[in-house]
């Protein structure tokens, strides 16, 4: 509207999400929170793939326990939302692009490295889904000539999808709660690696005179 005076209307419809299936890779507590809003508030069948939690588990995070494969065949939209680990690195390359259907999109607010960039300017360029919505880089911020910024069908933002004035301070309270948990003898719930807790549980002992709860 800024930059032309006549538009046609017709050339810029959409597809409305109502009905549709949201497929989400990684059900932790982003991945949750996307459920809850395409479930309860926009009416989309959720489905989910996260190797670490149970179907019972997932289903109370409102998604539908599925293997990847099958998410991205029946997806509309698929949702990366999951960590960057040594497994999810490259986990989205050229085959599981192929597997998504024609109209599906892909949009990532996750980490860069977890979908194959190369992999998925080929799938736009050859129209194999139908577009994507991309938060996260393999380069922060993307050079403005990147390859993904010349397609029409592309919303990128420069990891931006957390950044709230309310989301930082959360950040800084969590972590102090998280550093207070540990002080006081119990365990935080949000450990990135909780293999370590059991050493770290016996040095507490060891130091402080009782186990850690």
């Amino acid at each position: 509207m800024r930059r032309e005076q006549v538009l046609n209307r017709n050339a810029l419809m959409g597809t409305e999400v109502q009905g549709k299936t949201i497929g989400i890779v990684g059900l932790g507590n982003v991945g949750r929170r996307i459920a809850e809003l395409c479930k309860g508030l926009l009416g989309m069948t959720v489905l989910a793939y996260d190797p670490y939690l149970t179907a019972t588990e997932m289903a109370a995070r409102g998604g539908a326990k599925v293997e990847l494969d099958e998410l991205l065949r029946r997806s509309d939209y698929v949702s990366i939302s999951c960590p960057l680990t040594k497994e999810s690195r490259g986990m989205i390359g050229a085959r599981e692009f192929a597997l998504m259907q024609r109209h599906s999109y892909f949009i990532t607010t996750a980490r860069g490295f977890i979908h194959d960039e190369s992999a998925l300017f080929e799938a736009l360029r050859n129209k194999s889904i139908a577009g994507a919505g991309l938060d996260v880089w393999a380069k922060e911020p993307p050079p403005p000539d990147h390859p993904l910024l010349q397609f029409d069908n592309v919303l990128a933002s420069p990891h931006t999808a957390g950044v709230t004035k309310e989301a930082r301070a959360n950040m800084g309270k969590i972590a102090a709660e998280q550093l207070l948990d540990a002080l006081d003898g119990k365990r935080p719930p949000r450990l990135i690696n909780p293999e370590a807790w059991p050493r770290y549980a016996a040095r507490f002992e060891r130091a402080f005179g009782f186990a850690p709860a």
